[in-house]
């Protein structure tokens, strides 16, 4: 929260929580570039971790997912039932 709070201009004073008030005064003392190259490992890690979690059938299957056919559509707007409704 504390990174959506710097990136939108949120002011100090508008943090509620006083978890996320430690986790400020933590980073208070790290640098932009320190700060840029922890979330590019965080998320190389994370990359990692969905490459691990997913089997090659579901990657295939998410790389292709908008190239799918599907079939059209049967029929139309008219039903079978609709000679026999009474017309208004």
């Amino acid at each position: 929260m504390g990174f959506f709070r710097r990136l939108f201009g949120a002011e100090r004073d508008a943090v509620d929580s006083p978890d996320e008030d430690a986790e400020e005064a933590e980073r208070a003392d790290v640098s932009p570039a320190e700060l840029d190259g922890a979330e590019r490992a965080h998320e190389l890690e994370m990359a990692r971790f969905e490459q691990d979690r997913t089997d090659d059938l579901m990657r295939r299957q998410q790389r292709y997912a908008e190239r799918s056919w599907t079939p059209p559509a049967q029929g139309g707007e008219r039903r079978s039932d609709d000679e026999d409704a009474p017309k208004a």
